[in-house]
């Protein structure tokens, strides 16, 4: 076997159970065995730590296949003796957590996140954060290879109740925040419909707004069911984000908050129905951020809007850092910007994912959700609400996003040379390349020539080009996509052009 092919960038994942089309399993037991083995090799050699005097917890996500890969987990860290901490249903930013509060040496999230029910994988933590790519890389390899700790001894498998202690950590966090007078109950008055889309997520409703006072009737899909029966959790999904909007304004609540299976992204919902996702949530986190670091920096992935990057420094006063597509991109880049001395107290991406400074930029939906909730209780004592926070954001009339298929063997290559030509392409026509591009090429066109602008770059994972393009104006999206159909006209080369030109 492969294992390199169940790399996807910081993550592992792979078919964990029969799949549509008859897709064959590849992330079975004996892969899992290896892989684990191979992390606690990985652990001795970065840590200088025996597997025998480690600590490891593992939780898992909603999904069918979960316990099945918990217990292989379990049997490869016992047979070396580690102690392993089973967290059972767990967010995957509270496997970080568990890092911290138990403590352990290392955590393991078994989770696909927002992928189709039969997929699964597996995320890797320690102490110092999310394992990164080359990290991954060196695992798989190490499980192609066999790698195994020299020395077999009994381990120990506790069952851990560390989902209470993160859910108590974000419950005193909305107490101190909040200060209400009643400061037990600093939600009292306050409706909030919760949509868990039978992901891991649904322990907020319960366990951390429900305790506080809040009225969390409405809320729906809070029960863990890996199949999904109701929608796909996922922010980004436009049924999910419809299914949750339609639940506050039949409730008549304040407020809706939406996760992702494993909880690392979440979005929201005001009391009209309106979703507060995308460059909405962006725009919110940021004004939240940058309360306690005036003039600071946000650092965003690629496709956010010219009105977002108007309301960052107009209305806020901070600076907007676009960088690259990928959560761990903008987090990685957030880190390196704050080690230069720039003060940066928030990497989010249009996703969903969201990483403060104050809480170890670490993406957590419901660490996102919750600083949302307390904002929405600071501007009710200012009779203001969250609507009157996010007015000045500028939002583009039209979004388009076209997805052109790269046919070529070597798609990195082919799309980077194709990416290359527009710019030439574009310096040709005396069209106004964005000077603080950091990733593809990105370029707007005046009042009367679109409004708006596009973003061609490569995808992260996928031998994909995709094309970004946003206007002011109605109908300047499809002015922008017609001046570019002659460029891709001619330069049709290991692409599939038809999305734009059909």
């Amino acid at each position: 076997m492969d294992y390199l092919k169940l790399k996807s960038g910081t993550d592992i994942r792979g078919v964990a159970s029969e799949g549509p089309q008859g897709q064959p399993v590849d992330l079975t037991d004996t892969a899992i065995e290896a892989i684990a083995c191979s992390f606690l090799c990985w652990c001795e050699k970065h840590m200088g730590l025996p597997a025998h005097a480690m600590r490891i917890a593992v939780g898992r996500d909603s999904r069918i296949s979960g316990p099945r890969i918990l217990d292989a987990l379990r049997r490869a860290f016992t047979r070396f003796g580690v102690h392993g901490l089973d967290c059972g249903l767990a967010s995957t930013p509270s496997m970080f957590m568990a890092t911290k509060n138990l403590p352990c040496h290392g955590s393991v999230q078994i989770t696909a996140s927002h992928h189709p029910s039969h997929r699964n994988g597996l995320k890797f933590f320690t102490p110092q954060g999310g394992l990164d790519a080359p990290d991954v890389e060196e695992i798989l390899l190490g499980a192609q290879q066999g790698l195994a700790p020299q020395e077999e001894r009994p381990g120990v498998w506790e069952p851990t109740a560390h989902m209470e202690t993160y859910a108590r950590g974000l419950r005193e966090l909305i107490k101190q925040e909040v200060a209400a007078g009643d400061y037990d109950a600093p939600l009292k008055g306050f409706h909030i419909v919760v949509d868990a889309g039978n992901g891991a997520g649904g322990f907020y409703a319960g366990d951390v707004l429900a305790p506080l006072g809040a009225d969390v009737s409405g809320s729906q899909f809070l029960e863990p069911d890996g199949t999904f029966p109701h929608h796909i959790p996922n922010p980004e999904d436009a049924e999910a984000m419809h299914a949750v909007s339609k639940a506050v304004v039949e409730a008549h609540a304040d407020l809706g908050v939406i996760f992702d299976t494993d909880v690392d992204r979440g979005a929201a919902v005001d009391h009209t129905g309106r979703e507060i996702s995308r460059n909405r949530l962006v725009a919110l986190a940021s004004a939240i951020a940058l309360e306690k670091a005036p003039g600071g920096t946000i650092v965003t992935d690629s496709i956010t809007s010219d009105g977002l990057k108007a309301y960052i420094e107009g209305t806020l006063g901070g600076r907007h850092h676009r960088f690259q597509r990928g959560y761990k991109n903008v987090i990685n880049e957030a880190l390196r910007l704050n080690a230069q001395g720039i003060d940066c107290p928030l990497a989010i991406e249009t996703s969903g994912h969201a990483a403060m400074r104050e809480n170890y930029f670490l993406d957590d939906g419901a660490y996102l959700v919750t600083k949302i909730i307390i904002k929405m209780a600071a501007l009710r004592k200012e009779g203001r609400d969250l609507d009157a926070l996010l007015a000045p954001l500028q939002e583009p009339a039209e979004a388009q996003e076209i997805r052109l298929p790269i046919l070529a063997e070597d798609f990195r290559a082919c799309g980077q040379r194709l990416i290359g030509r527009l710019e030439g392409y574009a310096k040709a026509q005396g069209w106004a390349i964005a000077p603080d591009n950091r990733e593809g090429l990105r370029v707007s066109f005046p009042a009367g020539q679109g409004d708006g602008w596009f973003l061609l770059r490569l995808s992260v994972h996928d031998p994909i080009l995709p094309l970004n393009i946003e206007s002011n104006t109605p109908g300047g999206v499809g002015q922008i996509r017609q001046r570019l159909r002659a460029f891709f006209a001619e330069n049709a080369q290991g692409l599939d052009v038809s999305p734009i030109l059909g």
